[in-house]
């Protein structure tokens, strides 16, 4: 409590000395109080009076080390001020000056919360060719840093689509390596929102050409679930014939699966049923339901294929389910198929559990199931597992935060992997409006059975006094 008390007292004591002075009196000594806790406050209050000769004179001190001051503690909240209420003119001095080391200031804790305020407040096209230069050759350097990928998302957002093509066109050279990453992925979804109509058709695309890797990556298979959801088929029709052929590998896969079921629920009737044709391959019916990724697949299957291939499903599912009933995938499987039976007058015959045969005996012949002679088999292994060691499907690996969310189609099971939500790191990067891809910052929502997948935000503000 004493110790408290002294504290109180060396603050009062120290701003006291501010008490009744003019910025006349400080001249000479600006760049210094800049560094200070409590003179950057009185500078700050000198800013915000808008006095253009204030302004101007602290400009003037201030100018030569705006470097220096963006990557300070103290420094920083002031040149948040400055960029706010200097004249053009001056404005420009300060971002030719900042652009010597630019990437440096976007990369330092500090630093970034400045520069987003720079790019924030850029008034004519001569800044924002001086920014553009600064930052065009270092994209995915900043996309893939703590600090540097809120600057790229503060570009994203304030410039134009035409001014902010150097980063389309490096994440688009870069897309594995920018989707499979933390930020990147976040980032990347970022760039498809605000690219114009010939950089989104030209980025998507590029996407699509290494869907299959990205699906399988636990951060790269948001990306491909984003264009899914965009519910355009010029977009998600190209994305599911990259899994033709590999429908059942990718549904035994503890990343992939999710897209499967995504495509399931969003693609046109001829692409679910070609999807739906490969899990009735032979013998394959069996390792998906037992399977505990799979079985998620062959559920949304059950409820988003079309009329044809459900009952194909339901006939080719029904024989397996007394050996899997007991099981919690196969109840669900089981509930799924009777509602199904119900709707369309049909009984499963199920025999009881006393029955010696445990058999079915189905209320009219057996249907003939009709399998297609070009279903392609893949070998389990074919593709590597992006989660090393992560076999819990509800595993929780990364800290977890409110995030930001376009609430898609529920799932039936929980998110294989925890979804990356942590570029709401408010408290170590402060600055910047909350941003993601369609709305403020919400919680507690879900997706695909699981917290948010990972949408990207810019720093929240945080005003240091």
């Amino acid at each position: 409590m004493n110790q408290e008390r002294v504290h109180h007292t060396d603050c009062f004591t120290a701003m006291s000395r501010f008490n009744g002075t003019t910025l006349e009196s400080y001249g000479g000594s600006i760049y210094e109080l800049c560094k200070d806790q409590h003179g950057c406050r009185f500078l700050q209050k000198q800013l915000e009076s808008r006095n253009p000769d204030h302004v101007h004179m602290i400009w003037l001190e201030t100018c030569s080390h705006v470097i220096e001051l963006m990557t300070d503690p103290f420094g920083n909240y002031l040149c948040q001020k400055l960029f706010e209420f200097c004249n053009d003119d001056e404005r420009t001095v300060l971002v030719q000056n900042a652009s010597k080391d630019m990437v440096r200031i976007a990369l330092n804790q500090h630093g970034t919360r400045a520069l987003q305020k720079m790019i924030e407040h850029l008034s004519n096209n001569d800044q924002v060719s001086l920014i553009t230069a600064a930052l065009r050759d270092r994209v995915v350097e900043l996309i893939q840093d703590l600090n540097g990928n809120h600057v790229i998302q503060k570009c994203l957002t304030k410039l134009s689509a035409q001014d902010a093509h150097f980063i389309f066109e490096a994440v688009g050279t870069s897309c594995v390596e920018v989707g499979t990453h933390r930020h990147g992925c976040c980032v990347l979804q970022r760039c498809i929102d605000h690219a114009s109509g010939d950089q989104k058709l030209l980025l998507i695309q590029r996407i699509t050409e290494h869907a299959v890797t990205l699906v399988q990556d636990p951060f790269g298979n948001y990306v491909v679930q984003y264009i899914i959801d965009l519910n355009e088929s010029i977009f998600t029709e190209p994305v599911v014939q990259k899994f033709h052929g590999r429908i059942c590998q990718l549904s035994r896969h503890k990343f992939s699966s999710n897209v499967i079921e995504k495509c399931l629920r969003c693609a046109s009737d001829p692409s679910k049923d070609m999807i739906v044709d490969e899990l009735l391959a032979p013998s394959e019916m069996d390792r998906l339901i037992r399977d505990s990724y799979a079985n998620y697949v062959v559920q949304t299957a059950l409820e988003h294929s079309t009329h044809y291939m459900k009952q194909r499903l339901v006939d080719v599912i029904r024989p397996i389910l007394p050996t899997v009933r007991s099981t919690p995938y196969g109840r669900k499987i089981q509930a799924k198929v009777s509602a199904y039976d119900s709707t369309n007058g049909r009984s499963s015959g199920q025999m009881t559990p006393a029955d010696p045969t445990q058999g079915q005996i189905p209320i009219r012949p057996a249907q003939a199931r009709g399998m297609s002679n070009t279903t392609s088999i893949l070998t389990p292994g074919t593709f590597q597992n992006a989660a090393n060691g992560l076999n819990n499907r509800g595993a929780q690996v990364f800290p977890t935060s409110a995030s930001l969310t376009v609430p898609p189609p529920q799932s039936q099971h929980p998110q294989q992997y925890a979804p990356p939500q942590f570029l709401n790191h408010i408290a170590s990067v402060p600055y910047a409006q909350g941003q993601g891809a369609s709305g403020p910052t919400q919680g507690g929502q879900v997706y695909n059975g699981a917290p948010n997948p990972p949408m990207a935000s810019d720093n929240g503000e945080q005003n240091f006094f």
